[in-house]
């Protein structure tokens, strides 16, 4: 495993080198912190999936294409000295790209990725915009909603929840308290 794969300054570095627009970044800080709680959960490396997480969308600003995202960046990461398993890992989030997510890292950051994206949504609409504010019930209610946050994959969420085996509930609960942890970061 390369050091620059568990450095977190030089992984926000390439993540703020592509990602200019507020929100990506944020995205980024919100799957970021879901995913390090789950590494904290499962005693695995903390600083590794922390950086896979932050820079699994990377390059979406610059490459938003299905042909292109998460290949480009997989190709960037390469040149930079990026091992196969962290790049392989990214790809499997990408249900197009290909590759199987068999890896608990890789269940565990696609069962975030939406999920994350959703809790901030809900976040936002809540009276004084926190993640404190947000509950599992009300999270619930708004994935029926399919005019809520519509870009955001409910069958990505569920699918998510189905590969990691765990309850739906307890993984929306969990996230809330990982976004809790670093609302500051993200604004919420």
């Amino acid at each position: 495993m390369d050091n620059n794969e568990r450095n977190r300054d030089y992984c926000l570095s390439i993540l703020q080198e592509y990602t200019k627009s507020d929100s990506l970044l944020k995205h980024a800080y919100a799957v970021e912190a879901c995913v390090k709680a789950y590494a904290k959960k499962y005693n695995e490396d903390e600083d590794y999936w922390s950086n896979v997480a932050l820079l699994h969308d990377f390059d979406y600003e610059m490459f938003p294409t299905e042909a292109e995202h998460p290949f480009k960046g997989s190709e960037i990461l390469k040149e930079k000295g990026f091992g196969e398993e962290f790049r392989m890992t990214i790809l499997s989030h990408a249900n197009y790209s290909g590759v199987a997510r068999e890896s608990l890292l890789s269940k565990v950051l696609f069962a975030c990725d939406e999920l994350a994206g959703f809790l901030t949504a809900v976040a936002y609409v809540r009276p004084n915009k926190t993640i404190a504010e947000v509950e599992v019930k009300s999270v619930k209610k708004k994935l029926k909603d399919k005019a809520f946050a519509r870009t955001v994959s409910r069958e990505d969420i569920y699918k998510g929840v189905e590969e990691l085996g765990i309850p739906l509930d307890e993984h929306i609960e969990f996230c809330i308290t990982a976004l809790k942890e670093k609302k500051n970061l993200l604004g919420l």
